[in-house]
């Protein structure tokens, strides 16, 4: 239930990716949950469908939408029970792909855009270090030039499906900051992840999405050829800044998504379940809850489908996607807790599914900006207040 139609090319969207869905259902996410299995046959069936590639430009195999189109059909995947493992499968080429397609050169764009658009090759996102946090200024990995190209060491920590992607994007220092910037000196490059010496990548075992593994990944003198260098050394801070700000739009609508299937659990459970010769969704006690998890996530969609037709538009988001984002994952952590909540004894159980998606939820509290640097953010560049930090 949502004031925001959607127009034709989106509607149709929703409607093919909630068919693309349909065979994977709880079960079967449940069972890649359960034995730690990457989710293969989902991926294929996406790759094959084309979804992978949805907002890779047609010239390089893919569908060439925007935002707002990548945002329905993840919200779709989310909602179908697949939560944040099966939107993870799907986001990750898309949002990888952004600092390619922008600002890597013609012969790298043929290269590799064409294989993650048809599911050929896996990517992934290497930004965060152990010692460096939210502060992607401190980041200490670094790339040093040689005869045919770079060798690079380091940590990343935290690297979603390192163990299965063929490359990743990786943020290094090429060299120190300057007076400038303190994130000037970062550099960004398409690193192979396969098959090359000096990289050592290592699952984190975790509390959910353990269908898709993090991982820290180490480098030691791993050698990069001159190529994959994306764009000018020195700006890759300013490269994928753009890729996270529609990150944090495309998971904002997994958010929503994952509340979506969540609430979708607690009003059957709540309409079948009798108690005292009555639903138990008869009492305001369990009515209300669910009635007010559905405004926040109809609230959240509403503003959040406004934020990326400005964003496709050219319009810069700095606040306004922060807000977006808070608003998106408090409403689908209200309605996980309140999905627990209703089904009782039932929703802290694995068959009762309603606790996976809440511990797929719990993940986007942390990642990729927790809810209090959202408003920091807010208060800053939205309110004028000074930094704190």
């Amino acid at each position: 239930m949502t004031i925001f139609q959607l127009d034709d090319i989106d509607a149709e969207i929703a409607s093919a990716v909630r068919d693309q869905c349909k065979p994977f259902d709880d079960a079967y996410w449940s069972e890649c949950e359960r034995t730690k299995t990457y989710p293969n046959e989902f991926f294929d069936s996406m790759a094959k469908g084309g979804w992978l590639g949805l907002t890779i430009p047609e010239e390089f195999g893919g569908g060439g939408q925007g935002t707002r189109q990548g945002a329905v059909m993840l919200h779709e995947i989310g909602a179908s029970g697949a939560a944040e493992v099966g939107c993870v499968v799907t986001h990750n080429p898309m949002f990888a792909a952004e600092p390619i397609v922008k600002f890597g050169s013609d012969d790298l764009k043929n290269a590799v855009l064409p294989g993650i658009a048809a599911g050929d090759l896996k990517i992934a996102f290497a930004v965060t270090e152990p010692n460096a946090g939210l502060d992607t200024s401190k980041i200490s990995t670094t790339a040093t030039p040689t005869a045919d190209g770079y060798v690079l060491n380091g940590q990343k920590i935290y690297i979603t499906q390192a163990d299965v992607a063929d490359v990743a994007l990786v943020l290094v220092r090429t060299a120190p900051a300057d007076e400038s910037s303190r994130f000037s000196g970062l550099s960004l490059f398409l690193v192979d992840l396969k098959d090359v010496p000096g990289v050592d990548i290592r699952p984190i075992e975790k509390h959910g999405m353990n269908a898709i593994n993090s991982c820290e990944v180490f480098f030691e003198d791993a050698p990069v050829p001159a190529e994959r260098l994306i764009g000018e050394p020195g700006q890759g801070f300013r490269y994928i800044v753009d890729a996270l700000n529609r990150e944090r739009l495309v998971m904002s609508a997994e958010a929503i998504g994952i509340g979506r299937a969540a609430l979708r659990h607690a009003v059957k459970y709540a309409t079948d379940r009798v108690v005292f010769e009555r639903p138990i969704g008869a009492n305001q006690a369990i009515s209300h809850p669910l009635a007010l998890a559905s405004v926040r996530l109809d609230s959240a969609w509403s503003y959040l489908m406004h934020a990326m037709d400005a964003y496709d538009d050219g319009v810069s988001l700095r606040t306004e996607g922060n807000v977006a984002y808070f608003l998106a994952v408090e409403a689908g952590w209200l309605a996980t807790d309140t999905a627990i909540q209703t089904l009782g004894g039932m929703g802290y159980t694995r068959e009762g599914q309603v606790e996976r998606y809440a511990r797929e939820m719990r993940v986007l509290r942390l990642s990729p900006v927790t809810p209090h640097m959202l408003l920091n953010s807010v208060a800053q560049a939205g309110l004028r207040l000074p930094r704190s930090y």
